[in-house]
């Protein structure tokens, strides 16, 4: 049973925070309450930068958005999106829009990596890096997820490598940027759902964005709320589509 949220008295949430952190929400009523109170506390505790925590829920079918609005009278700096579907990708499109930060964090409810906050805006902030990917494939990453997930993101970078020549190890999964300097590369994304952070990463490469990968320790708290097989005709349609869109009429 989920405790009763109290509500907060003494923080004002910033309307122009220094960090936007931007996770799409789908069916996740069972972990929601957990994840949000833990990453709050997390951020509390241990950063100095002002934030808001934008939680994209789309088309959820369970409690998701009952909880979601109790959570919001305990954490002010917390704001919910919707969209009407289940759609990763517009739902991430979505918050990197309307994100009020200087630099937008982009993370899965299952996650919450805090660790990978610090090292990314270290990157940004000190080493000036427009876009921080945090690669779950490159050396030094360990990612403790079953092996069928591991091959499927084997299969769809070799398969971004080849088609649209994307020079790195990842693109699915935690990710930093200077919002003014990505913004408009999110605009230019012709895909959704699984594909649009795979593209996002891709455009940015191509048009030469200081870009760092830094590896990261993956361990998912739940199995994906959309089985793999359901994700293949889509992924694979996806990536015709930017292949035809990015290497053969150039856009």
């Amino acid at each position: 049973m989920h405790e009763s949220p109290q509500v907060a008295v003494n923080y004002q949430a910033p309307e122009k925070p220094d960090v936007s952190i931007v996770i799409p929400v789908y069916n996740e009523g069972a972990i929601l309450y957990a994840a949000v109170a833990g990453l709050t506390e997390r951020l509390d505790n241990e950063f100095s930068f002002s934030y808001e925590l934008i939680l994209c829920e789309n088309g959820s079918r369970d409690d998701t958005v009952t909880l979601a609005r109790k959570l919001q009278a305990r954490h002010p700096q917390l704001r919910i999106l919707h969209c009407d579907e289940p759609n990763y990708g517009k739902a991430l499109r979505k918050g990197i829009e309307e994100a009020r930060g200087d630099i937008v964090i982009c993370d899965e409810i299952d996650l919450c990596n805090t660790d990978f906050y610090r090292r990314a805006l270290i990157e940004i902030v000190d080493n000036n890096y427009d876009f921080v990917v945090g690669s779950k494939a490159m050396e030094g990453a360990r990612d403790k997820r079953p092996p069928l997930r591991r091959f499927a993101t084997g299969v769809i970078n070799t398969l971004l490598r080849i088609g649209l020549g994307f020079q790195g190890t990842d693109t699915h999964g935690l990710k930093a940027f200077k919002r003014e300097r990505i913004l408009p590369v999110s605009r230019r994304c012709v895909v959704d759902k699984d594909l649009f952070a795979s593209e996002l990463v891709i455009r940015a490469q191509r048009e030469r964005h200081r870009m760092i990968e830094i590896p990261v320790e993956l361990e998912e708290l739940r199995a994906p709320s959309v089985k793999l097989i359901k994700r293949v005709p889509a992924v694979l349609k996806g990536v015709a589509r930017l292949v035809w869109v990015i290497r053969v009429r150039n856009r």
